[in-house]
């Protein structure tokens, strides 16, 4: 708030001024007001936008748009004897096309990161808290620059500091993951705030889209708004679903029941990755390890499952 009142204040400070300058420049006080209110206004908004952009970004755009211009002139040069001495279109065009090319390309050449490896991946509360993002990194399986907004990084430390117990351990759990991530993989801290934005789902979303980063989270609504954004997304959930055993039909395996199912005779056990395994004629052997063959694989949205029998041996003995 303070801040746009500042910004407000800029661009009435230049109208005045500019109304003040104008008899000097022969000129009237509302047009001297409107020409130096809308250059503040123009500053005003530059800095804004800027503020969402990353600093290495900013200064590659910079860097690609002086470079451009330079270009321009330097092709405008070579075809002024081709052109009417007193036309000034096409340098003009050369050096505003040159410009522009040269931001966009500029920019993109530093949105991986500075290893030149792939881009930056910003880490989420939830992927944080979650933890498996610390062994992919220490598997080598992500590349790029790992970065922790600061906005994320308040967001662990009030979980740390409240009162609730169950809040209170998960941002602890989250700030262990992130001096493991420190250690073993490097972190980034992003200082860069994201104005008129509150709520810190909203803020991660628009710093990811402004950097070109992929946002890593565990969070499924915030992933789905973060592709409706055109934000890449990699899902913690969706990884450890992929990366789950394959179970497939015919395939002999162990498994303990648990509890029965739905159905009458149905037993019901879990494979280690979580995968439920529902056993037909295995309620007799509720709380025992049994070999099992599965017929089916059903796949739902928490998971796979999958649909067995006993074997033979265990059939006849049952």
């Amino acid at each position: 708030m303070r801040a746009t009142v500042g910004r407000l204040l800029a661009v009435a400070a230049g109208a005045v001024l500019g109304a003040a300058l104008a008899p000097g420049a022969a000129t009237s006080a509302w047009t001297g007001a409107g020409v130096v209110g809308g250059l503040a206004a123009v500053a005003v908004a530059t800095e804004v936008l800027t503020l969402r952009v990353a600093p290495r970004r900013l200064l590659g755009g910079g860097a690609g748009a002086v470079a451009g211009v330079v270009a321009g002139v330097a092709l405008a040069t070579g075809l002024a004897p081709l052109l009417p001495a007193a036309s000034l279109v096409v340098p003009a065009g050369l050096c505003l096309v040159g410009g522009g090319l040269g931001a966009v390309l500029g920019a993109r050449a530093v949105a991986t990161d500075a290893k030149g490896q792939g881009p930056a991946r910003l880490l989420d509360t939830s992927a944080i808290i979650d933890g498996r993002i610390a062994d992919v990194a220490a598997a080598g399986a992500l590349d790029g620059d790992l970065v922790v907004p600061r906005f994320v990084l308040r967001e662990l430390q009030s979980l740390a500091d409240a009162s609730d117990t169950t809040r209170r351990q998960r941002g602890r759990r989250g700030l262990d993951v992130l001096d493991r991530l420190r250690r073993d993989r490097g972190l980034v801290i992003d200082e860069t705030d994201v104005p008129g934005i509150a709520d810190v789902d909203g803020k991660l979303v628009a710093l990811a889209r402004s950097r070109g980063g992929r946002l890593v989270t565990g969070d499924t609504a915030l992933a789905r708004v973060a592709a409706l954004s055109n934000v890449a997304v990699l899902n913690v959930h969706d990884l450890a679903a992929a990366l789950r055993p394959a179970v497939i039909p015919g395939q002999s395996m162990p498994v303990h029941l648990v509890r029965p199912g739905k159905e009458p005779g149905q037993g019901i056990g879990y494979l280690d990755d979580g995968t439920m395994v529902v056993v037909e004629g295995g309620t007799r052997r509720l709380g025992q390890g049994v070999d099992v063959v599965v017929t089916s694989v059903l796949p739902t949205a928490a998971g796979r499952i999958a649909f067995a029998r006993l074997r033979d041996e265990d059939a006849a003995g049952a």
